[in-house]
């Protein structure tokens, strides 16, 4: 009568347990983010510059890198670099909560179907990309709209102002605060499939090293590769976002709607490489910003399931 005590127990002690895990592993990785959105962001702010540009030929528009960077600090100021920062720092914590919370519960329910470990990494991370991308994607519609505006930064609305802006004109759906849903669920669902995929099946099938430090590069070089690697492949659709969500070429008229129709305007009206602008900013943010990710997720889990 009395024997399922002490497994009412033990169940008591993994929830409490895992509750610990998840509230200090979220606090922690609030903290990482931030940091990495205010030393990234700059480079955040060019990409989606690039992306929204259409013509070469415009006197406005940016030859390099490093012409962006000059034209961005002489025009609008150093703040002109942290222009929308304040909508990817608000959604820091449900987006990383939800990517890696989302990732393992995808993992264990694909644990019940018959399929290989490589599969089963990727279908988690493309379930938890297109769960995330739900999350982020209203604050991702303020957040480009501020990036596209190229007056001082004292001249722009604040974000709250535009977020309300857009709300009073367009409303929540999908022509309002929701617009590009399908653009950046491609956009998180493809990252995360690879980003995952590629990271947990690499890292399975190269030795670990006995060595701390070495094991670190070995995870944090393997990391890199897979954020450098999603990036690669995920920027269409990015591109595709960045328009939809930017400002439209004649104002008044909806000409980027969803986001294959807009994928084959900007290859039909632009070429081909038109489909990764902004990927050399994009690369140096989310490749190295993917390995630490990842590392912090690994070694945080793991130093709480020893100690907790």
């Amino acid at each position: 009568m009395f024997t399922n005590i002490p497994k009412l127990g033990e169940i008591q002690r993994e929830i409490r347990t895992s509750v610990y895990i998840s509230v200090y592993w979220t606090f922690l990785y609030h903290l990482s983010g931030l940091v990495e959105i205010c030393l990234m962001h700059p480079l955040d702010v060019v990409k989606t510059r690039f992306q929204i540009q259409r013509c070469a030929t415009d006197p406005n528009s940016y030859k390099s890198l490093v012409d962006s960077f000059q034209m961005i600090f002489q025009m609008e100021g150093l703040f002109g670099f942290y222009k929308g920062i304040l909508p990817p720092i608000l959604a820091e914590t449900p987006k990383r909560a939800v990517k890696f919370f989302t990732f393992e519960q995808y993992k264990k329910l694909l644990g019940y179907v018959s399929l290989s470990p490589a599969l089963t990494f990727a279908i988690a991370g493309l379930g938890s990309g297109l769960t995330e991308a739900v999350v982020v994607n209203p604050f991702e519609v303020v957040k480009v709209g501020l990036q596209a505006n190229r007056n001082t930064f004292a001249e722009q609305p604040s974000t709250m102002g535009y977020a309300r802006q857009i709300i009073k004109k367009e409303g929540w759906g999908l022509q309002g605060l929701n617009k590009g849903l399908t653009a950046t669920l491609g956009r998180h669902g493809v990252f995360n499939m690879v980003y995952f995929g590629f990271y947990y099946n690499v890292k399975n099938m190269i030795p670990v090293n006995k060595d701390p430090t070495l094991e670190f590069l070995r995870k944090f070089g393997i990391g890199l590769l897979s954020g450098t690697i999603a990036s690669v492949i995920n920027i269409p659709f990015d591109v595709a976002k960045s328009r939809i969500q930017g400002p439209q070429p004649v104002p008044g008229e909806i000409k980027y709607r969803t986001c294959f129709k807009t994928m084959a305007t900007v290859y039909q009206e632009e070429g081909i490489l038109a489909l990764y602008k902004g990927l050399l900013p994009k690369i140096m943010r989310l490749g190295p910003g993917g390995a630490v990710m990842l590392l912090v997720y690994e070694y945080t889990y793991s130093w709480l399931q020893e100690n907790w």
